[in-house]
């Protein structure tokens, strides 16, 4: 018997868009739209899909690889293409690179949307295989209940330079055929055990199951306090626009980011400051003004403490 290593959702969707695969690989009609997928099954606990595409119209289609028994664990690589935001400023925090890392009962789906702009890694692995893999004496209360997947639950974590280089190695890295699959495998099995050993580190307990309605909220704020990184967040406020208690909307943005919504805001303005220094050049009194500091020497203390140096000798560099 010969094994599937094509996901059948990449195969449904080939039929979809009256077209075959090359391979591994979907290229995108050009009546649809442009750019590719590659799908890769490397066993029955683990698979890989790249998407970099654009697509006139989105797409539903039946979800072929719906299982209500089987439970997977999610990984899905946002903004890790190289070059794909450039020149491109919406906000610059937003688009770092990322993975949203969750259960599968976030979404089980009948139909599935196959949207307009996609440019994403995903990767999806059997809960009942990693949680074979560790001993469970060890494990943190969120690493418990992730491998444990009996609930809906969803975690972001930022991609450090060295994640990027192994994503980068997936997207770009010449591989013979004959290796492909055993190279791929690896690489993907990598950033999966990197990523778990991120999410032991958080200690947060207990962990809440989530919903779709409070994710939503959550992300709302998250992009409240994103687009005014000159106004400190106030949390009654945002639970006020989030339709939460303030102890129920503090308690599950720190699960969701790993960090508290002050620290956040802080280390996402600190970001912008050191991009507005590197980027556009401007001062550090311009830039400290800019993100509502009133108090330059306070600006320098916090600047320091996020990236390392002083913003006077940042902008030198």
């Amino acid at each position: 018997m010969i094994e599937q290593t094509v996901p059948l959702v990449l195969i449904t969707l080939a039929k979809a868009l009256g077209t075959t695969l090359q391979g591994h690989r979907l290229v995108i009609p050009r009546e649809f739209g442009q750019g590719y997928c590659s799908g890769f099954v490397f066993n029955e606990h683990i698979r890989l899909l790249i998407a970099d595409y654009e697509l006139y119209h989105d797409l539903p289609l039946a979800n072929p690889d719906l299982d209500a028994v089987k439970k997977t664990i999610f990984f899905k690589f946002q903004h890790v293409f190289p070059g794909k935001e450039k020149g491109v400023h919406v906000n610059y925090f937003n688009t770092k690179p990322s993975v949203l890392i969750g259960t599968s009962r976030i979404n089980t789906d009948d139909i599935i949307t196959i949207h307009t702009n996609n440019a994403i890694i995903n990767i999806e692995v059997d809960a009942a295989y990693l949680n074979n893999l560790f001993g469970a004496a060890q494990r943190s209360p969120v690493l418990q209940s992730l491998l444990n997947n009996t609930q809906p639950l969803l975690f972001e974590q930022i991609i450090h330079p060295a994640l990027q280089t192994v994503v980068n190695s997936i997207l770009s890295e010449p591989v013979n055929a004959t290796f492909e699959l055993f190279f791929l495998k690896i690489k993907a099995e990598e950033l999966v055990c990197r990523l778990l050993m991120e999410l032991e580190k958080r200690d947060e307990q207990p962990v809440y199951a989530l919903n779709s309605r409070d994710i939503s909220a959550i992300y709302r704020v998250k992009e409240r306090l994103l687009s005014h990184l000159n106004i400190p967040p106030l949390i009654n406020q945002l639970a006020v626009d989030a339709g939460m208690s303030p102890t129920k909307l503090k308690r599950l943005f720190k699960q969701i980011f790993g960090n508290s919504i002050f620290s956040y805001y802080q280390n996402a303005r600190m970001q912008e400051a050191a991009r507005l220094l590197r980027e556009e050049k401007l001062s550090v009194s311009e830039t400290g003004y800019r993100l509502g500091f009133t108090n330059l020497s306070h600006f320098s203390r916090v600047f320091e403490e996020h990236i390392g140096i002083k913003p006077k000798r940042y902008s030198l560099m």
